[in-house]
């Protein structure tokens, strides 16, 4: 292991990934040759070559691409055995492979995601994007579709792990509703198949760069040759931030860290987790929803924290989920040992009546509110109902009660994208807690289009304007598409998330299940052109030619899925007497 630290610029390298990634200005490395830690006290935080330029920087190796190879230079000549094993080629595959572990990317991620929650506290404008993703692939596209269009970044991207998706999409059952009955295991195991796509397009992406230094090393080109290494050490990588759904927890507290767990080992630094029954969760854009009360969803916000702390995830956001806003239920009376306490203050919302002999029946519950003896309303199915119209409140309740025991972000499901509704809400929690702030669903399960086009109208009549000519009941048919009440609606589509992160606190903004749409979406007018009068000209004219035009790099299929870093390899491994796919009668040659 090599250490070179100075005063003022240090230069850290590492043939391992740190077992900590920290904020703060003490770090350990740990010694190979001596089995000892040597602590180091720096003045400053170290920018490591791949970290996401956000005003802070962090511990993060490896250093430079010379660096690498002196490394294993080093290496290799204590290893006299070890023929033919090529120390850049080393050096190459520990760059495309610089994320070893799901910890070193949560550790990672964790990190890039605090600094952009500060950035956003200071800064409204800088708010964060995700969209769902059901499958690495889809989260591999995205993110070079991001760097592509981006000027090669992907500052305050990242992706969302949504469980309606897993239960619809991912689930051996087959597709399944929003009710936490897929396989748990499957949240996890899709976290490190998101984090294995994005890695590997980390490595595709560098192994392009190495065979153009390759060419400008044999064309003698020292100006390219220079540029190239430059871009290998300024190389962003695609992995990001996931913000990962754990639905309900799925059972009890020690459920739910033990799945937590499973979920940060992957790669998650950012858990999602909602105030609804495990074993009545429902969509949140359903009917039917029941929430626990305060102290049973407190013991897994810290079963997660425990997840997190425990591997060394120190970062780790939390964000709890209020679904009080449309569940009326709730499956338990909360326990209260003194008048106001929380307990307390959740059975208050309870919808009940006065208790008296004559109107008692046999198996009653009864609670004492204000010296009476009150009957909360208990269905057949033994739930327990709120009061209509208490929904805002005990949302605000919630969320300044998580925000006070742990929870980093909040999310409040709403039933219609509605900045004001929205900000009614924040506007009562920052009174208590200032720097709250939320994560949205910006959900397909809301009509966007009539939804705002039903706000605008709503707004001109409210102003006195004219809307004769519109049907609000029919706002959604075509012939209103260009009309000055579709277009206001549009632009407020438009700005909807800058301007709720400005007036609302929305940190994040996510679409939870966006690819699910844009594969039914795509497959159908495939489809509809291929089966049709179009033929084959449905698919090159409307798939490979765009692909073509726009510059998708997945046009060239076998280079994308790994069959160029596979050829490598077998340089590597094998000399010139590698058998590789990709000679003159490759048929990608045709692509260019």
């Amino acid at each position: 292991m090599l250490h070179d630290i100075t005063n003022k610029k240090q230069a850290i390298y590492t043939k391992f990934p740190f077992s900590r990634l920290r904020r703060d200005t003490h770090f350990a490395m740990h010694c190979q040759e001596c089995r000892w830690p040597a602590i180091a006290i720096v003045s400053e935080r170290i920018r490591h070559m791949n970290y996401q330029p956000r005003g802070i920087s962090t511990f993060q190796a490896p250093a430079s691409y010379q660096s690498e190879i002196d490394a294993a230079k080093a290496l290799l000549e204590t290893q006299p055995t070890w023929n033919g094993v090529s120390a850049e080629a080393v050096a190459r595959m520990r760059l495309q492979n610089r994320f070893r572990t799901g910890l070193d990317v949560a550790r990672y991620t964790a990190a890039l995601m605090r600094a952009d929650m500060a950035a956003y506290d200071n800064d409204p404008t800088k708010y964060t994007q995700s969209l769902g993703c059901w499958h690495g692939f889809i989260a591999q596209q995205k993110l070079i579709s991001v760097k592509k269009h981006f000027g090669g970044r992907t500052d305050r991207t990242y992706l969302y792990l949504s469980g309606w998706m897993i239960a619809a999409l991912r689930s051996e059952f087959g597709p399944l509703p929003d009710q936490s009955m897929h396989e748990k295991t499957s949240v996890p195991a899709l976290i490190e198949e998101l984090y294995t796509f994005l890695r590997q397009a980390d490595s595709r992406e560098l192994n392009d760069i190495f065979r153009s230094l390759d060419k400008a090393r044999k064309e003698g080109d020292k100006t390219r040759e220079k540029e190239l290494i430059e871009k290998i050490d300024g190389f962003q990588t695609h992995v990001v931030p996931v913000i990962a759904d754990i639905d309900a927890g799925f059972g009890n507290a020690e459920a739910t860290y033990l799945l937590a767990k499973k979920m940060i080992e992957a790669g998650a630094c950012a858990l999602q987790i909602e105030n609804q029954v495990s074993d009545e969760k429902q969509c949140g854009h359903q009917d039917g929803k029941v929430t626990v009360p305060h102290d049973v969803f407190l013991a897994k916000i810290r079963a997660c924290r425990h997840a997190f702390l425990e591997l060394g995830v120190e970062d780790g956001v939390v964000v709890t989920r209020t679904d009080s806003l449309g569940a009326g239920l709730t499956q338990q009376i909360a326990v209260s040992h003194k008048p106001g306490d929380i307990g307390d203050q959740y059975n208050s919302f309870l919808d009940c009546e006065e208790i008296t002999a004559e109107n008692a029946r046999n198996g009653d519950v009864i609670i004492n509110r204000n010296g009476k003896m009150m009957r909360p309303k208990r269905l057949p199915s033994n739930l327990y109902q709120f009061r209509p119209g208490t929904g805002e409140d005990r949302c605000v309740l919630d969320c300044i009660t998580s925000l006070q025991n742990g929870a980093d972000l909040l999310w409040i499901e709403t039933e219609k994208p509605h900045i004001e509704q929205i900000a009614k809400m924040v506007d009562r929690i920052r009174e208590v807690v200032p720097n709250a702030k939320l994560a949205y669903n910006n959900s397909p399960s809301f009509n966007w289009t009539l939804n705002f086009r039903w706000q605008v109208y709503d707004a001109m009549k409210e102003a006195g304007k004219d809307v004769s000519k519109y049907n609000r009941a029919e706002l959604m048919k075509a012939e209103y598409d260009d009309t000055p009440l579709a277009k206001e609606a549009d632009e407020r589509i438009r700005t909807f998330q800058a301007d709720s992160a400005k007036r609302a606190g929305i940190f994040h903004h996510l679409i939870t299940l966006p690819t699910y749409h844009t594969a039914a979406l795509s497959t159908d007018n495939l489809a509809r052109e291929y089966f049709g009068e179009q033929g084959m000209l449905g698919y090159v004219k409307n798939v490979q030619r765009a692909e073509i035009r726009q510059g998708i790099a997945c046009v060239k299929h076998q280079n994308m899925a790994g069959s160029d870093i596979g050829d490598d390899h077998k340089e590597y491994f094998a000399g010139e007497a590698a058998l590789k796919a990709g000679g003159a009668h490759n048929t990608m040659n045709q692509f260019g």
